[in-house]
């Protein structure tokens, strides 16, 4: 499977610091570095306008530092709060699921706190910088050096970070605790095995009517596996169709670091629209003779049965015994009973 090498990291950082972003378009690495140096300016310009406020003070030795580590501190508070609002003091935030004060999904807290240090690493240097400039002391640069090394890691992660979710080309941003909309117990649970399992081959079947969020757990559960750096890709049933005659090895496409092929969690979307709609727009029978087409057909089907996938459906109609002949079609193709799941948001 695919993974996202050095040089790609370096390539994408040119992009993102030579060029035009109004004429190419903002992407999600772009965002970040611009969200860092937000945060390096937060706390570079206070201390240079606390310091210049403070430094004639009668008595007052070494302004320059009690304006950064001021300034450093409060933003230490402001990010702490924060973070510990919603957890510890349950402010409520339209995180919270159906307005009952609590998660249908429980944030990932160790990666916001994670998130969390690394804003406040980027305050730190901003602020001790700003006290260098002001006036030097020797303690400031040893300060300034060892936060930078310290940001080091923290800026490779969220910056590789970044990459796995822009190309993964999901419709929305939508994080797992975020998603809150209605799900029975078992499902919920179904949904946390599949984003935990370290295997390949595992496939999910989510069923649901207009408005049920089918479509956003299947992003909010692939935008999860992109944050622990899986490569996904998100694309809809009639567009995968299409692309079911391309070759193995088909030309690079502009910008794109994996194609469905090669990997690790693929989103179907749209296969069927659900109620009110009644009829199958793409019927197991259309969907499999196109997948199995005389020039790329044992191809398609290898790389079918051998990822995870979320095949996003609509309603499953009794009469119509939708998740019956879609799991019959995933067996047809190799995958075993055992690797498919059947979520339904009716």
């Amino acid at each position: 499977m695919k993974t996202i090498t050095r040089s790609e990291i370096i390539q994408q950082l040119k992009k993102d610091l030579i060029g035009k972003d109004s004429y190419r378009g903002v992407t999600l690495t772009y965002s970040w570095l611009a969200n860092q140096f937000g945060h390096f300016s937060l706390g570079f310009i206070p201390t240079i306008v606390v310091y210049h406020f403070i430094k004639e003070r009668p008595g007052l030795q070494y302004p320059e530092l009690w304006a950064s580590l001021g300034v450093w501190l409060a933003w230490i508070l402001f990010e702490v709060y924060n973070f510990l609002g919603p957890l510890l003091l349950k402010v409520p935030t339209k995180l919270k699921a159906l307005n009952k004060g609590e998660y249908t999904f429980t944030p990932s807290w160790l990666n916001l706190a994670f998130d969390t240090a690394t804003d406040i690493t980027y305050f730190g240097i901003g602020a001790m910088a700003a006290s260098l400039i002001c006036s030097y002391h020797p303690e400031a640069l040893l300060v300034l050096i060892l936060l930078v090394v310290l940001v080091a890691y923290p800026a490779y992660y969220w910056y590789t970070t970044k990459m796995y979710l822009q190309n993964a080309e999901y419709p929305f941003q939508l994080r797992l605790s975020q998603w809150d909309q209605n799900i029975r117990d078992e499902h919920k649970a179904a949904v946390l095995n599949f984003l935990d399992n370290k295997e390949q081959g595992k496939h999910m079947l989510i069923f649901g009517s207009r408005g049920s969020g089918k479509t956003s757990l299947s992003v909010s559960i692939a935008t999860e596996a992109s944050i622990r750096n899986n490569c996904c890709s998100y694309i809809t049933a009639v567009k995968l169709l299409s692309l079911f005659f391309e070759t193995s090895n088909p030309p690079q496409q502009w910008n794109k670091l994996w194609s469905w092929r090669n990997c690790n969690l693929l989103v179907i979307d749209d296969i069927n629209p659900g109620r009110p709609v009644k009829s199958d727009i793409i019927t197991t029978e259309l969907f499999y003779e196109i997948l199995n087409n005389v020039d790329c057909g044992q191809d398609n089907i290898r790389h079918l049965k051998e990822k995870n996938i979320i095949w996003v459906m609509g309603s499953d109609d009794p009469t119509n015994l939708l998740e019956e002949k879609w799991e019959n079609l995933l067996q047809q193709i190799g995958v075993s009973k055992s690797n498919i799941t059947t979520i339904d948001l009716d």
